[in-house]
């Protein structure tokens, strides 16, 4: 009898840690509040790529987790300029400089993003039966948005992996469809 009770102690033990794993591996992201729109001052909000400006008073979600990474991780692809006076606004968060929109790099979602932890590593983008290596030299802000920091556009989602016109062209998008894409990722 002493050995069944120790048995079926292990395995409710044995459950709860699966399920407790099972737990931190599902949690889903949920939104962390809201921000209210302001209306960008003339000339203030570049539009370049379809980037999308901030309406006066309109709510806008944000987060400060994005979906947990795997090796198939789906996310959002969009279009960002990173050169100098193109709608990604300022340099580079991880090494304060602008790139060449001919080279892949990517700016992540801020839960993707963590803190800087992917800084100038790559990822690997799949979609449209291609793949293309990018690095990350950006946060796509999904806390905060609607102010001259951020070019006065709303905050990022936070699935969104923002590219350049050489992970678009190295993906095979045709250039009439680039802007919004599905496609999944994982570290390189």
């Amino acid at each position: 009898m002493e050995s069944f009770g120790l048995k079926a102690s292990l395995i409710l033990v044995a459950i709860l840690l699966f399920a407790d794993c099972l737990n931190v591996e599902g949690q889903i992201c949920r939104p962390s509040g809201t921000i209210r729109g302001k209306k960008p001052p003339p000339g203030e909000c570049n539009q370049d790529n379809d980037s999308d400006c901030c309406k006066e008073g309109q709510l806008y979600t944000k987060y400060k987790c994005s979906p947990p990474v795997s090796s198939h991780t789906k996310a959002y692809l969009t279009l960002n300029g990173f050169e100098k006076d193109e709608d990604g606004g300022a340099p580079s968060e991880c090494d304060n400089h602008y790139h060449s929109d001919d080279t892949p790099v990517v700016a992540l979602s801020t839960g993707w993003y963590n803190k800087g932890s992917r800084c100038l590593n790559n990822i690997s983008i799949t979609a449209n039966g291609r793949s293309v290596v990018a690095m990350v030299v950006d946060e796509c802000d999904s806390t905060m948005g609607c102010d001259s920091v951020h070019d006065y556009q709303p905050p990022c989602r936070n699935n969104i992996v923002d590219a350049s016109r050489a992970v678009w062209k190295a993906l095979g998008v045709p250039h009439g469809q680039w802007g919004g894409l599905d496609i999944t990722w994982t570290d390189a």
